[in-house]
């Protein structure tokens, strides 16, 4: 499958009514799953949290309903997959944010270390990485939670994050979607998939396109194909 620049994916999304896009999401699913190996679907009501960002603000799952969400699990201190996993994802949100879906995805970053991710930290690290700051957060524990509530809760999203007596923990790379109304819809594991892909996921999910077709319709990726002449 062809890889996508970010511009020529920014200005075709740019350039298309949201009605073109309209697929349903059970179809892209299919087609996730015939071309994205690393792709995941989920069906099935997100885990909430209660959490805080580096200003101390609340912040609930609940509170992002109207957006479609990325969320990932990092912790700073992680000297090898979490940076490229960080890196990745600053990547897909320059995508989206080249695309008048900007307001309406929200990137979501949660560490598994909040002793150590300090509120300085957070906000370096979004920093050192390139996160746009106008629809992404980094979030951490509140006052009182322990210190392995974050961990939990990566593992009520199906992953573990095991803390080791050096401090490192073993964990997977896995990006979360879920759909405007607090719904997971998928996961994309590691950090091979394509980019592209996501993109595309996050659009369908931010035309609500829930309806199947009631007639055999051009897939996504073979508008995108013709479009660019490929």
């Amino acid at each position: 499958m062809p890889y996508l620049k970010p511009l020529a994916l920014a200005l075709l999304l740019v350039s298309q009514p949201a009605t073109v896009w309209a697929h349903s999401i059970k179809d892209l699913e299919t087609l996730m799953g015939d071309q994205e190996k690393y792709f995941q679907s989920i069906d099935k009501a997100a885990p909430d949290f209660a959490l805080q960002d580096a200003t101390g603000k609340p912040v609930r799952l609940w509170d992002l309903r109207g957006k479609v969400v990325v969320l990932h699990f990092i912790y700073a201190g992680c000297p090898d997959v979490c940076p490229l996993h960080a890196d990745r994802i600053a990547e897909i949100q320059s995508m989206v944010n080249q695309t008048p879906m900007k307001q309406q995805v929200q990137f979501v970053t949660i560490t598994t270390d909040p002793k150590n991710d300090t509120s300085d930290v957070l906000r370096a690290y979004g920093e050192l990485h390139g996160f746009d700051r106008v629809n992404w957060i980094f979030l951490t524990t509140t006052h009182g939670q322990p210190e392995d509530a974050t961990r939990e809760l990566a593992e009520q999203f199906g992953h573990k994050f095991m803390k080791q007596e050096d401090g490192y923990q073993l964990h997977g790379i896995v990006t979360h979607v879920i759909d405007r109304d607090g719904h997971w819809r998928g996961n994309f594991h590691g950090l091979k998939f394509e980019p592209t892909n996501l993109v595309v996921f996050i659009n369908v999910l931010v035309n609500d396109a829930q309806k199947p077709h009631g007639h055999e319709r051009q897939s996504t990726w073979d508008k995108v194909k013709e479009r660019l002449g490929l």
